[in-house]
């Protein structure tokens, strides 16, 4: 049974729900532009880009994006997006103000990012002759490919930081230090864990996809 069958949401809402999401952001980005923040500009507009991966995935590549990967997608960018922004008139964001709001997004965005690793392996394990990839490899390697993903991204943060801070321009990453650093990754693990374990009742559709048009492409080459 996967989680929309028990909370209760069709298909249908979680269109409107993904939908109404993207509208926010375009509304956020014109937020951005209005204060003149490079980092609202950029994390809503990036948002805005990965929110138009389901449809090209599910257009050009025929990978069946159900409406529930859809709306986990754009849920983890909208919230990141939103955490820069804060409430109207106030200076400080959600990422400032609301102390688990950094481990919610970071857990959600792990998810996607392990759910991206996991279906791609799993394509290969089931579908490229000589590949075998046993359960507890599998778990090792998504907890692996998140976790490094994760300290590349703090890495970007870093950069980032210290290059607004010489060239005195706004944030559009920030980071607050080794502490937070840590929190993060254990965010990171807690959903690589959560793919990890529930994974296949959600992409098993997508893990075919893939292979598939791996396989095709091996045929036609």
């Amino acid at each position: 049974m996967r989680i929309r069958d028990y909370v209760g949401i069709s298909s249908a809402w979680q269109r409107r729900i993904a939908y109404g999401m993207e509208l926010v952001l375009v509304g956020l980005l014109f937020i951005g532009i209005e204060r003149g923040s490079t980092g609202i500009i950029v994390n809503t507009g990036v948002g805005l880009l990965v929110t138009q991966l389901p449809p090209i995935l599910r257009r050009d590549f025929d990978v069946p994006m159900d409406p529930a990967l859809t709306l986990w997608i754009t849920s983890a960018v909208f919230l990141h997006a939103l955490g820069t922004v804060g409430l109207p008139g106030s200076e400080a964001n959600f990422y400032r103000t609301i102390p688990w709001w950094d481990n919610v997004t970071h857990a959600l965005s792990s998810s996607v990012v392990a759910a991206a690793g996991y279906a791609t392996a799993r394509s290969f394990d089931e579908h490229a002759e000589g590949v075998s990839l046993p359960p507890r490899f599998m778990f090792v390697f998504i907890l692996l490919f998140v976790l490094a993903f994760g300290v590349l991204w703090e890495v970007i943060e870093f950069v980032l930081a210290e290059a607004a801070a010489l060239l005195g321009t706004g944030a559009i990453l920030t980071q607050y230090g080794l502490e937070d650093t840590m929190v993060d990754l254990i965010f990171d693990t807690v959903g690589a864990v959560i793919v990890a374990i529930w994974g296949t009742a959600h992409l098993s559709d997508v893990v075919d996809a893939i292979g598939e048009y791996v396989t095709n492409r091996r045929t036609a080459d």
